[in-house]
């Protein structure tokens, strides 16, 4: 027999009803054995994610404002859900031991244990505690399991080794994700939002789990954004090279650190839906499938974008150019998304949030230490990246899409295609967004 790995999401144990669902979906499969959760998500709109909650809460702690109320709304929502379900475990403990330590954070005293990252990470202990009841599963903490070393990153060799023996003594495991210690301090250290998804990964692969389910929302992956191509077809399978391509661009489903983790031991990702446990969803893998026949397998893209366009003679022949450009860029702290160079010219693309209020600046800073003899800006710039491993070495791909583009009248205002030729990243106008995703799923689906 197998063993799965199953994350769930906050929308999956919002209340009572996903997480009868979510337990129905672990009994339905032998396999499942090991179970990671995030803290509630938002149990319809308007409603608050049990973390922005906790963040609230420090939110008046930083202001030396009491946060009964706020902290018990949270212990409310974890007490319903116990009541509603019948489950048998007593929490009054667990929320006395938080409110003790958040209180120690409204009286200054530091030593007593307070941190912030330990008030936000009890949203996702609470949960694993509760679903760990629930389940009849044993609880297993991921506090000095998953643990980072002095630069904030997670020690993958002592993560494998401490997860791998913990839970070589349970048979079935829920495990509180977003989460682990730092080893220098001792301290509770959480990753970034999302990083339950990342918990998972490395339960997944210190386990050497066969697949690794990702329950979540939504069915997987679709070619481009439902919002604006309302018919998309769903991905049924993904490599991660392309998913790390489309995850870049904006098609967010899953925390891009979730995938290192597992690709390097070759585990699968399977993205399913809570809701419709019958539809299979995506599989991310580590190799393309080579009997897939999709040309592009997605599009994905963003808005507003500055593109600074230089040209200057014989800037080729020019050594360092490159380097003196990126220097002052990383001098004003600046992140770029792309550099598309020409003999004569280069130009650097930058998130309009990156270069707020540095613009003046930066070109300032170019027009002094790098004279060039123009300087074009373009503030109104949406990048859009065609995706497919089935694009590398197939010719008229390009044509395909540029002659598209241009029968709709969609003005290309740049182009930069990597060497490995499983993507083409385009900008155009703001205004062409939309119509420039549905002309290009349109011209490939």
């Amino acid at each position: 027999m197998g063993v799965k790995v199953v994350k769930f999401g906050g929308s999956s144990v919002a209340d009572g009803i996903q997480m009868d669902k979510m337990k129905k979906i672990v009994e339905s499969d032998p396999e499942r054995r090991y179970v990671v959760v995030s803290a509630p998500g938002k149990r319809f709109d308007g409603d608050n994610k049990i973390t922005d909650l906790l963040f609230l809460c420090l939110t008046q702690i930083e202001n030396n404002i009491p946060c009964d109320q706020i902290f018990q709304v949270v212990c409310d929502r974890f007490t319903a859900v116990k009541l509603n379900l019948g489950i048998d475990i007593d929490l009054s403990a667990e929320f006395d031991k938080i409110r003790d330590r958040i209180n120690q954070g409204i009286e200054g005293r530091e030593g007593g244990g307070f941190s912030r990252d330990y008030v936000v990470s009890r949203g996702e202990y609470l949960s694993a505690k509760l679903v760990a009841a629930y389940l009849g599963f044993d609880f297993v903490d991921t506090e000095g399991l998953i643990v980072f070393d002095k630069k904030g990153r997670v020690d993958r060799a002592e993560t494998d080794r401490r997860l791998g023996d913990e839970l070589a003594k349970h048979e079935h495991a829920v495990l509180p994700g977003f989460y682990g210690t730092d080893l220098e301090s001792g301290e509770i250290k959480t990753f970034s939002r999302g990083g339950s998804d990342v918990t998972g990964s490395f339960v997944a692969r210190a386990i050497k789990a066969d697949v690794y389910e990702n329950w979540t929302d939504v069915s997987g992956f679709l070619m481009a954004d439902p919002r604006i191509v309302p018919d998309a077809k769903p991905i049924g399978n993904i490599s991660y090279l392309e998913l790390r391509e489309l995850s870049y661009m904006g098609a967010s489903v899953l925390h891009e650190d979730a995938i290192y983790p597992v690709r390097e031991v070759n585990i699968p990702i399977n993205i399913r839906n809570t809701n419709k446990p019958e539809e299979q969803g995506t599989f991310i893998t580590a190799e393309h499938d080579p009997d897939d026949e999709r040309v592009v397998t997605g599009i994905a893209g963003n808005k507003d974008f500055t593109v600074i366009a230089m040209y200057k003679n014989t800037l080729n022949k020019e050594r360092g150019f490159v380097r003196r450009l990126l220097t002052i860029i990383q001098d004003h702290e600046i992140n770029f998304e792309h550099i598309p160079t020409g003999i004569d010219t280069v130009s650097i693309v930058i998130s309009n949030d990156e270069i707020e209020g540095k613009l003046d600046d930066v070109i300032e800073d170019f027009k002094m230490q790098l004279k060039p003899e123009k300087i074009d800006v373009y503030t109104d710039i949406a990048l859009i990246a065609t995706v497919g491993c089935g694009m590398s070495f197939r010719p008229g791909v390009s044509a395909t899409l540029f002659t598209a583009l241009a029968k709709n009248d969609i003005n290309i205002r740049m182009i930069d295609q990597g060497s490995s030729e499983i993507n083409i990243i385009i900008g155009v106008s703001n205004k062409d967004f939309e119509k420039a995703i549905r002309t290009i799923y349109e011209a490939f689906a």
